[in-house]
């Protein structure tokens, strides 16, 4: 057995009217990781995780879920997942730990109570037990929704936007219970919005564009590889243009003429160290050096952006 747990190959979704929202999408997700699923609205993020849950039919390809065809034996598979989608259902009448039990029947699970315990204690929901879904607030909902997906001890866990109309607070301790879940082996794919959720909490990154996986890689490459490293030299004197000498080191004039900005990484280790000599040699002093990277709200930006470029030359 391979350390797959979900395996797609040459998946396509096409509808009747020809909109193809998924085109030879293959993808890998390793057992135990968490994988975050990120793209544009629009770009086929939800039905891809409503393809692998069986809820979309699609048009040509495979999927295995923990080596069940998801296709051919479909009960089988999705009793591996747990899925929380972007919407919030929840029955407004019926308690919490009601709710939570009869999810878990739903399954054809026995019941066990200290596992719904455990569950609503670690999404901070056990004092709310008896209370109904209709007198908890947005975030509280989303938390059942997480619930009843971990009723019946799925080992794969898609979370469809998990945070979005959560406070700051409630979005941090979701992300206690998720690093929990992946400790305990469960495996969770993410998409999101909120990139630094992403930049935080993902093993690996796929980007998806238009029904098409643009890029998987390993989150700390990814950065490595995409991301710019940006060294701001702060000045003792200020200076009205970069001297003829640091031409280049394509540096760019800050603060007033009162820093210098080197950006680099993109193209492998910079030198750094030649570029001190140099500044040494050009007279320039200096006082203070700040260095930072770039986040990986903006290499998604970015990438983005390059996709459109490239699309749309000739």
């Amino acid at each position: 057995m391979t350390a797959s747990v979900i395996d797609i190959a040459g998946l396509y979704k096409t509808y009747d009217n020809g909109f193809s929202a998924l085109a030879d999408v293959n993808l890998a997700i390793d057992r135990g990781e968490i994988f975050a699923l990120l793209g544009p609205n629009g770009a086929g993020k939800t039905t891809l995780i409503n393809t692998v849950c069986g809820i979309v039919t699609p048009t040509a390809g495979t999927i295995h879920v923990n080596g069940h065809d998801a296709l051919r034996d479909f009960r089988a598979a999705r009793a591996c997942i747990g899925l929380v989608p972007q919407e919030l259902t929840v029955e407004p009448f019926a308690k919490v730990a009601a709710t939570t039990k009869f999810s878990r029947g739903l399954f054809g699970k026995p019941r066990d109570d200290a596992h719904i315990e455990r569950v609503l204690r670690d999404l901070s929901l056990w004092d709310k037990r008896d209370n109904s879904n209709r007198e908890l607030s947005g975030g509280m909902k989303r938390r059942v929704m997480i619930a009843k997906a971990l009723s019946h001890q799925p080992d794969v866990l898609f979370l469809d936007e998990p945070t979005a109309g959560v406070d700051v607070e409630l979005r941090r301790s979701m992300w206690n219970v998720v690093r929990g879940l992946r400790d305990r082996g469960v495996t969770i794919v993410l998409t999101t919005h909120y990139l630094e959720e992403a930049e935080l909490m993902a093993d690996r990154i796929g980007v998806i564009r238009d029904g098409h996986i643009a890029l998987v890689d390993d989150k700390t490459a990814l950065m490595d590889k995409l991301g710019q490293k940006r060294l701001t030299v702060r000045l003792s004197t200020p200076l009205d243009r970069v001297p003829d000498r640091l031409a280049d080191y394509d540096l760019a004039l800050a603060g007033d003429g009162h820093a210098l900005v080197y950006t680099y990484g993109r193209d492998g280790d910079a030198p750094v160290r030649a570029l001190f000599d140099d500044l040494s040699r050009a007279g320039v002093a200096w006082s203070d050096v700040d260095t930072d990277q770039s986040s990986l709200e903006e290499i998604f930006v970015d990438l983005i952006g390059r996709t459109d470029d490239t699309e749309s030359s000739p």
